[in-house]
């Protein structure tokens, strides 16, 4: 059983290092905030840098919130590059930027390490269940050694390609829930407004072509304003970011994406940035100055 190197433990991280404990991984950690001490009772061994972590693992996990931080870990001062050897594996988790996590890949691969990029779909529920989605990027080899770690955490796994497709996968997973997550928004306050009772016709959509998971658990945070964040609305808007970046990179055009966005933004404008992201049927709200009530 590998030893493995963690960084990042947040809201996500955390709950994921606890199941790797649970299967008897012997955890070594590393974060800017003070470590759980659940993690620390549960054997996990506290690291003072991404570098020691990187001496002591056979693989890294890296779970942070964006780009910037990921470079830092990786390529900061006592980083993991610093720490890193060959035949070891550096498998980042974070969702960031899928042009700067080829140019990673190739910075720890001239180290003698393989690299992977594993984002995750699911959120904090998810993490806590160990149901996440996990998209792979980069070689076989590492994903062969990776594939038991990653079960321990999730359910639906898969190697999509080399690195940078699995930073790929995630911004279009993004994008539908997003766009689905408007599309929610829409129906319900357009019933709510026709003066349809919103609950009763959720009820009934959950039972046809319409059905989603979105509608079943955004749709009744959206009915019974429960907007506590699981997914962050600020998190939400990199996503897109990495989006609509892209697309620019590539001369494509995503306009349904970008009036997700500024939904999004409108309620970063009204105070929503930790909202959770089922709260961009607040910006419609807003605009129709009717709210969505659980009748």
């Amino acid at each position: 059983m590998i030893d493995i190197g963690f960084i990042g433990l947040g809201t996500m991280g955390r709950p994921m290092a606890v199941h790797l404990l649970n299967a008897g991984h012997k955890l070594f950690l590393h974060d800017v905030a003070t470590i759980a001490p659940e993690l620390v009772a549960a054997g996990g061994v506290v690291c003072k840098s991404a570098k020691q972590v990187a001496q002591e693992a056979d693989a890294v996990i890296v779970m942070v919130p964006d780009t910037p931080h990921v470079e830092a870990v990786l390529f900061g001062k006592d980083g993991v590059a610093e720490g890193i050897s060959k035949g070891k594996i550096v498998t980042d988790m974070s969702s960031i930027s899928p042009l700067a996590t080829k140019e990673f890949a190739k910075k720890i691969e001239a180290l003698g390490a393989d690299y992977l990029d594993a984002p995750v779909s699911g959120g904090e529920v998810g993490a806590k269940a160990a149901s996440l989605t996990i998209m792979v990027g980069g070689p076989e080899r590492a994903f062969a050694t990776m594939k038991p770690i990653f079960d321990k955490m999730g359910k639906n796994i898969t190697l999509v390609g080399g690195n940078g497709d699995g930073q790929t996968t995630k911004v279009a997973n993004q994008i539908i829930v997003a766009l689905t997550i408007e599309a929610v928004s829409e129906a319900l306050l357009f019933a709510s407004k026709a003066g349809a009772n919103p609950t009763l016709v959720r009820q009934a959509l959950m039972g046809g072509f319409a059905s989603s998971r979105i509608l079943e658990v955004h749709g009744e945070r959206m009915l019974k304003r429960n907007f506590d964040p699981g997914f962050r609305i600020e998190l939400h808007q990199k996503d897109l970011n990495l989006a609509l970046e892209g697309a620019r990179a590539l001369g494509l055009s995503l306009p349904s994406t970008a009036i997700a966005q500024q939904l999004f933004s409108s309620c970063a404008a009204h105070g929503g940035r930790a909202w959770d992201h089922s709260a961009m049927v607040r910006a419609l709200e807003m605009m129709a100055d009717h709210e969505i009530g659980n009748a």
